[in-house]
């Protein structure tokens, strides 16, 4: 498995936790970054893992990057690619290359608020909950089939940063392990339109209360 990175690294860290205690049956050799400054390459480090920068400003356009990107990705030859908070649109050849074994962690309960700001659109509109959703990744953005959502009651005094910061650590550190451990046991796969849990469609998109007990 590897990990596609931008910022502080905090899914990323629970990927390293779950795997270090063997809630994940596989092993994350791998940690790319578009910025060489991103915060989770050191968590990377740290554990151990090897990471390496693709700086898309070395890059003429978008195609060229995804294609030294995914250079670098098959360089380990990983069954599993994580989207952890990676801040680069993909193109359709790259996404075409790990279809079904490539997955994304969105902060919002999609399909509302695909893209950015999700947490301030959520404020915004006045909903009354919030979350986050793991999904396969699809030429359509933050369009592919949903596995998982964990959901949050926002609250009258909640900033977008505050917000952000409750999706994180209640939800997002918890759906995004699970979701990477059904992988890794082959449990998980993607169909023709839904994922798949055990041969069985995801019509829904699978709720906190549906996550293993190592995860809860």
């Amino acid at each position: 498995m590897v990990a596609l990175v931008s910022g502080q690294g905090r899914n990323l860290q629970a990927l390293i936790d779950a795997c270090s205690a063997g809630h994940i049956a596989g092993d994350l050799v791998g940690v790319l970054s578009n910025r060489a400054a991103a915060p989770a390459l050191a968590r990377a480090q740290a554990a151990g893992i090897a990471t390496r920068v693709v700086p898309h400003d070395d890059y003429p356009d978008r195609e060229a990057f995804d294609t030294a990107l995914a250079a670098s990705i098959d360089a380990f030859e990983p069954g599993i690619v994580v989207l952890g908070g990676f801040m680069r649109v993909l193109g359709d050849a790259f996404v075409q290359r790990y279809t079904g074994r490539m997955i994304n962690i969105h902060p919002s309960l999609l399909p509302r608020y695909p893209g950015l700001r999700t947490h301030q659109r959520a404020l915004e509109a006045g909903d009354a909950e919030h979350g986050a959703t793991v999904h396969f990744v699809t030429g359509q953005l933050d369009g592919g089939a949903p596995v998982i959502q964990g959901r949050v009651s926002v609250q009258a005094e909640d900033s977008p940063e505050i917000l952000a910061s409750r999706v994180m650590n209640e939800v997002e550190i918890r759906i995004l392990p699970q979701t990477v451990a059904w992988m890794a046991e082959g449990a998980l796969s993607l169909g023709d339109t839904r994922a798949l849990l055990r041969g069985e469609a995801i019509e829904t998109p699978l709720q906190l209360a549906d996550l293993d007990e190592r995860f809860r």
